[in-house]
């Protein structure tokens, strides 16, 4: 069975970055396949990196309050490329008010500090659509 491939990035000028890592190692010790893009990537540049890697989830770490300007171009652009089977998940910091917004445009996980990793690794699990089921 093919592990759960995961791209994991920090959009945005934001320059902190180790919640991000220490995420993609919890994922990467989970069993999963992660990518990290690391510091200031585009929408364009992640989901360009989703299709070459077959990626089945896009994690993204925003601390900066540009997610509703991120989120809805990288979501408007995975439907352009036919990836509308890509689990998108968003963690840092998103106010209350935003969450509704965000699962409204596709994103399906949010995550806020605090939240213990196993919940995020059960989540991707119990979401996401593996390659084998979208072919």
């Amino acid at each position: 069975m093919p592990r759960i491939r995961v791209i994991i990035a920090k959009p945005g000028l934001d320059g902190h970055d180790r919640g991000a890592k220490v995420i993609a190692r919890a994922l990467r010790d989970a069993g999963m396949e992660v990518i990290y893009m690391g510091l200031r990537q585009t929408a364009e540049g992640i989901v360009s990196a989703a299709l070459q890697e077959d990626a089945d989830v896009i994690g993204l770490s925003i601390l900066s309050g540009a997610h509703m300007h991120i989120c809805p171009r990288l979501m408007q652009l995975l439907h352009e490329k036919g990836l509308d089977d890509v689990l998108v998940v968003v963690g840092g910091i998103i106010p209350d008010v935003d969450i509704p917004k965000l699962q409204e445009m596709g994103v399906r996980g949010i995550f806020l500090p605090g939240t213990p990793m196993q919940e995020i690794i059960r989540f991707i699990g119990a979401n996401v659509r593996p390659r084998l089921e979208r072919v």
